[in-house]
């Protein structure tokens, strides 16, 4: 029993005990919580629909910060729901497609780049003419216009020889010595010759005509074109000889006059 402090005591107290029992029996007995009234409910609609409204906001806020920045949007709202069916009268976003960038005419293309390579092949083909121009320029300016028939020991020389003529100039050598063309020219006779066994004689550019006799051999034949320094054929000691040298002679032509060969010779830088 339920009791109450009293100035004189504690009690029981009716009222009290019938409360607390009337407590415990609602509580025991109740197992759902009871429906809200209708204005509570219409309360919560109203605060739903607030709440959906400040969301709704917050989300076109960013979307118009984030538009304005570097990115485009592909399509609105309006495009949104008119695609999907919900509604607007914007029909759906197609995205630009941006014509080609190129030729109209790949033929002209295609003759513009042929003629384009052919310029530059030409231009080419110039260049590479030159330089070798130039490389042979060099080349003949550094190579002698005349040169010694053979490298030898002067033996003997142009003029009155033992009661008779000598015209020309001997260098002796051993066998198989190379013997050189002077000058360029082309040859005449390469063969056998009275009195020289055998002899090879080139007209030179000049005109004039070298004769190298006593030969041993030659590699060279009738109408060949050589060059100063060019090798014609080895010393000998074929025909009226005292031992192998070679015996050099310069006539002015074919047929002319036989001249000095050691003052024409220095007269064209090369010394004996």
């Amino acid at each position: 029993m339920a009791r109450h402090r009293s100035p004189g005591g504690e009690e029981p107290s009716p009222v009290l005990e019938r409360a607390l029992q009337g407590a415990v029996t609602r509580v025991r007995g109740t197992h759902r919580i009871a429906p809200p009234s209708s204005a509570l409910r219409g309360r919560m609609m109203v605060a739903a629909v607030a709440a959906g409204a400040f969301a709704a906001a917050t989300a076109g806020q960013t979307l118009q910060a984030t538009s304005s920045g570097d990115v485009t949007p592909l399509a609105n709202s309006n495009d949104l729901n008119g695609a999907h069916g919900v509604g607007g009268n914007v029909a759906p976003a197609v995205p630009a497609v941006l014509p080609a960038v190129g030729s109209s005419n790949p033929q002209a293309e295609v003759r513009e780049v042929t003629h384009s390579k052919q310029v530059t092949d030409a231009r080419k083909q110039r260049v590479a003419a030159k330089r070798a121009a130039a490389r042979r320029a060099r080349q003949e300016a550094m190579e002698p216009d005349w040169v010694l028939p053979t490298q030898g020991l002067l033996t003997s020389t142009f003029g009155a020889r033992w009661g008779t003529p000598h015209y020309g100039i001997d260098l002796a050598a051993p066998l198989g010595t190379p013997i050189y063309s002077v000058a360029d020219g082309t040859v005449l006779e390469a063969g056998p010759a009275s009195g020289f066994g055998l002899w090879v004689r080139i007209q030179h550019d000049d005109g004039t005509v070298g004769v190298y006799g006593h030969i041993n051999s030659y590699n060279v034949s009738e109408g060949e074109r050589v060059e100063a320094g060019e090798t014609i054929a080895e010393v000998g000691n074929r025909g009226y000889t005292t031992g192998p040298h070679l015996h050099f002679e310069l006539w002015t032509g074919e047929d002319g006059a036989k001249i000095d060969p050691l003052s024409y010779l220095a007269e064209h830088g090369v010394d004996i």
